[in-house]
């Protein structure tokens, strides 16, 4: 099945760069381009799109704002996954779109085999990209949240299992499906089903949402230990 990809970056240069690497793969499309937000949401609703590779800073509606907007239905059926691009590592700006719904991110100059990968990783729903790359941000950032307030605050985290809970702990530490399953003895498939469960119930649309909502609550802290 082709991805339907949509460019949003107000760099036609660039536009131009990924929408050349992306029309030399067979299960790929360009299908729409923006060069801000504002027209990013206009295309889009029009326009049927599996995953957005989006810029976080542009004129008029940055980044971060048309993720949340985009994000907000939560995980409506169809609804696209975004992959945030950056120029720098460890941009705060990232940081606040992961928060807003994103499903991961990159840096702009990241080699176009991993580019490729994840896009597709994207749109089959891992989400979490580079897990260790997206735990380096979330440990740099988290300080500059709001104190981690008491779980009783997200009373649906007591809708986890013990099984579940410990899951999350390892996903939010930065843990691929497969090293779960190692530290865990359990199969990768089994991992995959709890994550689905984890989400479900926590009414979370990826594995990033997961890790930024461990971090706020306190379930984890920074440099990715269990919280008490």
């Amino acid at each position: 099945m082709t991805i339907r990809v949509m460019l949003v970056d107000d760099q036609a240069l660039l536009r131009t760069g990924f929408r050349m690497v992306l029309a030399a793969q067979p299960d790929m499309e360009v299908v729409a381009e923006a060069g801000d937000g504002v027209q990013a949401l206009e295309v889009l609703r029009g326009t049927q799109v599996d995953v957005i590779l989006m810029d976080v800073r542009m004129p008029h509606l940055d980044g971060v704002e048309t993720t949340r907007r985009i994000c907000e239905g939560g995980q409506k059926e169809g609804a696209p996954k975004v992959l945030i691009l950056t120029t720098f590592d460890l941009d705060e700006y990232a940081f606040s779109a992961l928060k807003a719904g994103a499903s991961g991110f990159m840096l702009k100059d990241v080699p176009p085999a991993e580019l490729l990968g994840a896009i597709r990783a994207v749109r089959s729903g891992d989400a979490v990209v580079a897990p260790s790359t997206t735990r380096r941000l979330l440990d740099r950032f988290t300080p500059m949240l709001p104190a981690a307030s008491a779980e009783s605050e997200r009373p649906e985290l007591a809708r986890l299992t013990d099984r579940e809970r410990e899951v999350l702990l390892l996903v939010a530490q930065g843990l691929s499906n497969g090293e779960i399953a190692a530290r865990l003895v359990l199969s990768e498939a089994t991992v995959k089903t709890h994550v689905g469960r984890i989400l479900t119930k926590l009414g979370l649309r990826d594995r990033v949402q997961a890790v930024v909502l461990a971090y706020e609550t306190g379930l984890v802290r920074a440099g990715g230990t269990a919280g008490a």
